[in-house]
């Protein structure tokens, strides 16, 4: 057997022959289960990032993994070039469980959004009769729907865009939680879609006002235009309801999905709509080898069985409530405000004798929690929802402890 990797060796190897492109915390993490994580040195940790929510079901869930081993052993992968027994089973379970006509497979959230974002410009011009070419999308400023050329066409995040252009055309960037501006931009007969996540994660979880996403559903009801929800990070009964459009009673007409679909274990994504949109993808117009493949057929059952079967959605609304009201009781001035909703918060911190939400975060990994910043000021908070009330008490507990040790 291969001796282990101590932590310092396993960073040299990823610096030394991976790509740049991540800047993570030293922390090398070996093994997880249910919402702790160890790293190869054998320390334990709360996981509070949930691989961006990938696992709400919580590491390693034996009926997800089970799932995918067995049928791993029998058949991984056709194409589509041919049926599956697994696979027809899947579409009817998934549709039917979030209540559309049709799903498009696919393996990423970034895969999700550009099939959305095909699909309603087919629709513009097949369906809504806009002239070849010419579909606006709208988007909202600092939004987050993945890191492809297009996707990052429409970004706002000087981080994510600069220095990749040329840039794909056709969105039109709004303020988040903007009604007039919506409005405004729905006056054009051009615009054939509004994509907009219901809660912005990657932003800081921005959680919009109270009727947002009801009333931008009616104005693009009004105006012939498609609402498209990204609910790739705020799906499956992260904020407390199945989805976070859920909240306010929105059935979106394109629904985009990934992450937990598979409770983490493998790359799972979905675009559910009904026949009017679905069918203007005709075959040969997209696809994807691995996409709709019988292990994620049978992995994402699993995962979403999971779900309603342990009660995930009522038990992350309960939890959340817990920690927003036990963090905002927190006597600190590096507390600036803490906002979210169901399991995904944040907490803006304001930085304290030059130290700031990275140092916090580095602080609490020393303290067995691992959290990560974004935009620099702003702490996500997001544990797998299997966490039990006892579990989430000793997390405040830590993150209480780190930041009262800048005071």
């Amino acid at each position: 057997m291969a001796e282990k990797l101590s932590s310092k060796a396993a960073i040299e190897l990823e610096d030394k022959y991976g790509a740049h492109n991540y800047h993570p915390l030293a922390v090398v993490l070996s093994k997880g289960d249910g919402a702790k994580v160890w790293d190869v040195e054998g320390k334990e940790y709360f996981d509070f990032l949930s691989a961006y929510s990938a696992v709400n079901q919580g590491h390693c869930h034996p009926k997800i993994v089970d799932a995918m081993v067995e049928q791993a052993k029998t058949l991984t992968l056709t194409s589509r070039a041919f049926y599956s027994d697994a696979w027809g089973v899947y579409e009817k379970f998934v549709t039917e469980y979030f209540g559309y006509d049709k799903v498009l497979p696919m393996n990423t959230g970034a895969e999700g959004d550009e099939t959305a974002l095909k699909l309603c410009r087919r629709w513009a011009y097949d369906k809504k009769g806009i002239e070849t070419d010419k579909a606006k999308i709208i988007v909202c400023a600092d939004n987050f729907h993945g890191r492809t050329i297009t996707v990052i066409s429409m970004s706002t995040d000087p981080e994510s865009k600069t220095g990749f252009g040329p840039y794909t055309p056709g969105f039109v960037v709004i303020p988040y939680n903007d009604l007039d501006a919506l409005a405004k931009e729905l006056e054009d007969p051009n615009v054939a879609g509004f994509l907009v996540e219901p809660i912005q994660g990657e932003a800081g979880v921005v959680v919009p006002h109270e009727g947002y996403l009801r009333k931008a559903f009616e104005m693009c009801k009004e105006k012939n235009v498609l609402f498209i929800a990204d609910e790739v990070q705020t799906g499956i009964a992260r904020t407390g309801k199945l989805l976070a459009c859920d909240h306010e009673g929105v059935r979106p007409d394109v629904l985009i999905l990934g992450k937990a679909l598979s409770g983490g274990v493998y790359p799972v994504s979905a675009v559910l709509a009904d026949d009017e949109v679905m069918l203007t993808i005709k075959p040969g117009q997209h696809g994807s080898t691995f996409g709709g493949n019988p292990v994620a057929a049978k992995v994402a059952i699993a995962a979403l069985e999971v779900v309603k079967e342990e009660g995930l959605a009522a038990k992350a609304q309960k939890m959340g409530e817990i920690f927003r009201s036990e963090i905002e009781k927190i006597d600190s001035e590096m507390i600036e405000l803490v906002r979210g909703k169901g399991l995904l918060n944040a907490v803006v911190i304001k930085p304290k004798n030059g130290k700031t939400a990275m140092d916090v975060c580095i602080k609490m990994a020393e303290n067995g929690l691992l959290a990560k910043p974004t935009h620099d000021h702003i702490i996500r908070f997001v544990p797998p929802l299997v966490i039990s009330e006892e579990q989430l008490m000793e997390a405040v507990g830590i993150i209480k402890e780190t930041i009262l040790s800048f005071e």
